[in-house]
């Protein structure tokens, strides 16, 4: 999904129905798992909301922006995504 423009699911909290620019998979951006991405905002938060949604521990996370500000998405809270 690299490079593409898609949209949250309208149940995701915070970034529901919003329109995402997906860069690539964030241990590709970042070279390492989110949930070593020590003082990291985007990893902070969305570990917090990943613990809050029950959303799975793994590494298919998307890292992408929503208007200027770059957020971290489970491949499964895209619509239309097959995970």
């Amino acid at each position: 999904m690299a490079g593409q423009t898609v949209r949250i699911r309208a149940d995701v909290a915070e970034l529901g129905g919003l329109e995402y620019r997906v860069e690539d998979w964030w241990i590709n951006v970042a070279g390492i798992s989110w949930m070593v991405a020590e003082g990291n905002p985007a990893a902070l938060t969305y570990a917090i909301r990943s613990a809050c949604a029950g959303l799975p521990t793994d590494d298919e996370v998307l890292y992408g922006k929503v208007g200027h500000l770059g957020h971290l998405v489970h491949v499964s809270e895209i619509e239309g995504a097959d995970r």
